[in-house]
């Protein structure tokens, strides 16, 4: 264990920088150990960095360098790469919204990522229970600890040791208590004046009736950081809806309005086929396109989402911002999934060369019934043997249906689609 560790070590020697020396002082932060490190060449410091062996003979790095740029880092002995080789890997943490990133071999068994300065995909890896990488056909997949505190800590280390030197480095365990410059943060100036409040930003999605108690659900990035959240049934006035709960890893909200509705969503009890027919109903661009919601129709192409998440489908009907938390329905007009999200036509073409067309994901019914029994909230499902013509699903829809609009503060305005 203790030689693995050392070639590891070297690794990360590596990919924090050529001919770097390492490590000073000390970071430990649940299975990640690491340290400062500088460049052996000129002496200077270069980062601060560590390092997680996994069984499966794979080793994940975290750098962040000293200019708050970060990293990540791939080895393993059994890889055989071509140093210079530059390659696409698609990340998912939790699997939530993927992220495209670019891949350099610098090792026959070492590959570094450059990391995006992306304040959401910041926020999903330090929340993240799991990471997932597909690279060059091949799925890899990472249970990720302490990651909350993990870049807080490197920060802290490059922080801290820009200011003492490398020479009275220390053990960093936790980030420091003051405020710390974010990764990819300039420095401030000096008299310059206090940051301004956070701007609010108008954000609208969709969210269908659920229980005869006045429930609606719709997706989680729909209400998060909002205020007062009202939900709109077609051609009725507004009511202020109150968030019961939320699961931010399944991206699921569960709000409740003063009073039941007339009627309610049923779910399908019978489960969905790759095929089989399916209409999407919400909100899109409200006030932009149309003030009434939007009905498109396709199939289900595959029973799971990006990386082989099965939490999802994925369907070719196509969707667009405020979509969001609406009800995916069968031609007999039962839920089927909640629109969730559409896959980023552009970063998925900087990255694959190719443009994807009607790529949309909807979360599939079981986990939107353990939600609502992990909530206690009843619903009805069923089985319809009638197939209802497109027009008839969307009038019975515009029952249950509602624009889910609020104001929401301009950094927690990060929604999917």
């Amino acid at each position: 264990m203790q030689r693995a560790f050392f070639a590891a070590l070297i690794l990360l020697l590596a990919i924090s920088g050529a001919r770097a020396a390492g490590p000073f002082g000390s970071i430990s932060v649940g299975n990640w150990k690491g340290g400062a490190f500088t460049n052996d060449s000129s002496g200077e410091f270069a980062s601060c960095s560590v390092l997680a062996p996994y069984k499966s003979g794979i080793t994940v790095y975290v750098i962040v360098s000293a200019n708050m740029s970060w990293k990540l880092g791939f080895s393993s002995e059994s890889w055989s790469l071509n140093p210079g080789q530059n390659f696409p890997i698609i990340l998912t943490f939790d699997g939530q919204q993927p992220f495209n990133v670019q891949a350099a071999v610098i090792g026959r068994s070492l590959v570094a990522v450059d990391m995006p300065d992306n304040s959401a995909l910041i926020a999903q890896f330090r929340k993240s229970k799991t990471m997932s990488a597909f690279a060059q056909g091949q799925l890899f997949q990472f249970a990720m600890t302490n990651t909350s505190v993990l870049l807080p800590t490197l920060v802290n280390c490059v922080t801290t040791v820009k200011q003492v030197g490398v020479a009275k480095a220390g053990e960093f365990t936790a980030a420091a208590p003051k405020p710390v410059k974010p990764i990819g943060a300039a420095a401030p100036e000096q008299g310059s004046s206090p940051q301004k409040a956070p701007k609010t930003v108008d954000r609208t999605g969709t969210g269908f009736v659920i229980s005869v108690s006045g429930h609606v659900v719709t997706n989680q990035h729909v209400v998060e950081g909002c205020g007062d959240i009202l939900g709109n049934l077609s051609g009725e006035a507004p009511v202020k809806l109150r968030l019961v709960s939320s699961d931010e890893t399944n991206d699921l909200a569960l709000l409740q309005a003063p009073s039941s509705f007339k009627e309610v969503a049923i779910i399908r009890d019978k489960a969905i086929h790759s095929g089989d027919s399916v209409i999407a109903i919400g909100y899109p661009y409200h006030g932009l396109l149309t003030s009434d919601f939007t009905v498109t129709t396709g199939i289900v192409s595959s029973l799971s989402g990006v990386l082989n998440d099965t939490r999802y489908l994925q369907i070719s009907a196509a969707v667009q911002p405020g979509n969001s938390g609406g009800p995916l329905l069968d031609s007999g007009g039962e839920v089927v999934g909640m629109v969730a999200a559409k896959l980023d036509a552009l970063k998925f073409a900087r990255a694959t060369g190719n443009i994807p067309e009607n790529i949309n994901f909807a979360i599939k019914t079981g986990m939107l019934r353990d939600f609502l029994d992990n909530s206690v909230v009843p619903y009805q499902t069923a089985d319809s043997k009638n197939e209802l013509k497109t027009s008839d699903v969307a009038r019975n829809a515009r029952a249950f249906t509602l624009l889910i609009s609020c104001t929401a503060t301009e950094q927690s305005a990060s929604a999917k689609k």
